[in-house]
């Protein structure tokens, strides 16, 4: 849909990303969508470098968007921004996806911390490595999705 058609412009002050910096965009991108389940909703290219938007697919009323930043400038040298605790959060419906992410991961060498039950409101957790060094959460019972929208009313993207 266009950006002129009724209910797809900003009409508030809105949390809609996060950028992070890059040392190989396409290693990245590779990471994200398969570790996650994000996927690439755009890309765009300057004189200075590229970067790609991923999202949740179909996240359509309340977008957030993780933007990889790839500076030519910084091709090769990591770029990590969230370590050793600050992390990007992920919530999977099931245990069993924290396990299999935390598997898939310990194969691929990318494994920040074992997959591990803790107190509430934290749930149980595991975190991975993306290709720069960053922190990313994979969380089951966490609720941070169900809570906010027990707050705020059941609308929205599901």
């Amino acid at each position: 849909m266009a950006d002129t058609e009724p209910g797809r412009k900003l009409t508030e002050a809105r949390w809609t990303h996060i950028a992070l910096p890059t040392s190989d965009l396409e290693v990245a991108v590779e990471f994200y969508t398969s570790f996650t389940p994000l996927v690439v909703v755009a890309r765009h290219q300057d004189k200075d470098g590229a970067n790609a938007w991923l999202s949740n697919q179909g996240q359509v009323e309340t977008p957030f968007v993780l933007v990889l930043v790839g500076f030519d400038k910084d091709k090769g040298r990591k770029q990590p921004q969230l370590s050793p605790f600050a992390h990007l959060g992920m919530e999977v419906p099931n245990r069993s996806d924290v396990d299999d992410t935390a598997a898939r991961a310990r194969e691929a060498g990318c494994l920040h911390w074992e997959p591990m039950e803790l107190p509430p409101p934290v749930g149980y957790i595991c975190a991975l490595n993306d290709p720069d060094g960053n922190v990313v959460e994979i969380s089951h019972n966490q609720r941070v999705f169900e809570e906010v929208r027990t707050l705020w009313g059941s609308g929205g993207d599901r």
